[in-house]
C-alpha cells in the first residue's frame, strides 16, 4: 500500500519533528560585550550620570553591578568622568579666565557629571562620624539625607582645597594642570577601592553589601591600570616625584578613613567609599602642589 505524500517521520505537521527543526535553525544568542568594555560601561553608569547606552549583547544595563570584577576598569572610568572637568579647565585658561575661575569651572563640570555622588558621601560621613555617639546612631545619621554642620563644613573645605590646589597648579604649570586633574580623577577612585576591598559592609541591607567586594585580582588590575595612567602623565610632562607622592598620599588618605570606618561604624558603606574618593583626590592634588615648585 502506498504511503501518503508527506506522511511518516519528519513530516511538517509532526509537532515533535517541527520542534526539532526549529531548534536546529534557531540562531544562537547574541554574544555579550567584551568583558573589560562591559565593566567600563558599568563603572560609568554607577559612578556618573553620563548617558551610557546598552552595549551590543548586553541584556540588562540596569542590573546591579557585580563589584567582584567591575572595578578593575575604574581608573579608565575616572579618566572619562574627569574629561569634562579637564577640558573646562584647559579651555578656561586658554580663554584667559585665570586660574581661580578655571579651577572653579572644572569642579562645577565634574560635579555635574557625577551628580555630586562622592561629595554626598563625604558630607554624610562627616555628619555621621562627627555627630554620632555609637555605631547605630552614626549609621542612622549617615542614611539621613539632610546635611548638618559637619557635612556642610566638609563640603566647603573639599571644594576650597581642590579649587585652591588646581588654581596653584594652573599658575605653575599652565594647561598641564588638566593632566593633573585627570591623574587625580583616576588615582582617587582607585584608592577609594581600599575600604571596599578590606572592610565588611557596615549594614546588611546597604548598597555596599548588595554589590559585593572586589577580588584580589580585580584590585590589582585596577592599580596596574592606574599606574599606567600615572606613567602616561609623566610622559606628557608631569613630574614623577609629584605623581609618586600623589599615589602615596591618596592611598594613605583612603587607608586612614578605612581605619576610622572600621572603628566607628564597623565596616564600609557607599558613603565611606565616596568620602575616600574625596580625601584621596584632595591628597593627590596637594601632593602635586608640594612636588611642583613655584
Amino acid at each position: 500500500m502506498a504511503t501518503e505524500r508527506g506522511a511518516g517521520p519528519g513530516r511538517a505537521d509532526d509537532p515533535a519533528a517541527g520542534a526539532n527543526v526549529d531548534d536546529a535553525f534557531e540562531p544562537p544568542p547574541p554574544a555579550g560585550p567584551w568583558p573589560p568594555l562591559r565593566d567600563l560601561a558599568i563603572c560609568l553608569r554607577f559612578y556618573s550620570r553620563l548617558p551610557v547606552p546598552a552595549l551590543p549583547g548586553e541584556t540588562d544595563r540596569h542590573a546591579a553591578p557585580d563589584f567582584r570584577t567591575v572595578p578593575r576598569m575604574l581608573p579608565i572610568a575616572g579618566l572619562v568622568i574627569g574629561a569634562a572637568g579637564a577640558v573646562a579647565l584647559a579651555a578656561s585658561l586658554a580663554l584667559g579666565l585665570g586660574p581661580f575661575l578655571a579651577a572653579t569651572l572644572a569642579l562645577a563640570f565634574s560635579t555635574l557629571v557625577t551628580g555630586a555622588l562622592h561629595e554626598d558621601g563625604l558630607a554624610d560621613v562627616a555628619d555621621g562620624f562627627g555627630g554620632g555617639t555609637n555605631v547605630a546612631r552614626r549609621l542612622e545619621i549617615m542614611r539621613d539625607s539632610r546635611i548638618g554642620a559637619y557635612g556642610a563644613a566638609a563640603l566647603v573645605l573639599s571644594y576650597a582645597l581642590r579649587i585652591g590646589a588646581l588654581a596653584t597648579l594652573a599658575d605653575r604649570i599652565g594647561w598641564r594642570v588638566a593632566l593633573a586633574f585627570l591623574a587625580a580623577a583616576a588615582l582617587s577612585r582607585t584608592a577609594a577601592l581600599w575600604p571596599l576591598c578590606r572592610l565588611p559592609p557596615a549594614r546588611p541591607d546597604g548598597a555596599a553589601h548588595a554589590v559585593g567586594r572586589p577580588t584580589g585580582a580585580t584590585h590589582a588590575t585596577a592599580w596596574a591600570l592606574c599606574l599606567a595612567v600615572l606613567a602616561a602623565g609623566f610622559l606628557l610632562g608631569l613630574p614623577w616625584l609629584g605623581l609618586g607622592l600623589a599615589a602615596l598620599l591618596a592611598f594613605l588618605a583612603a587607608w586612614t578613613l578605612a581605619r576610622m570606618a572600621a572603628r566607628l561604624v564597623g565596616g564600609q558603606t557607599g558613603d565611606v567609599i565616596g568620602a575616600s574618593q574625596q580625601l584621596a583626590e584632595i591628597a593627590a592634588l596637594l601632593a602635586l602642589v608640594i612636588a611642583i615648585p613655584a
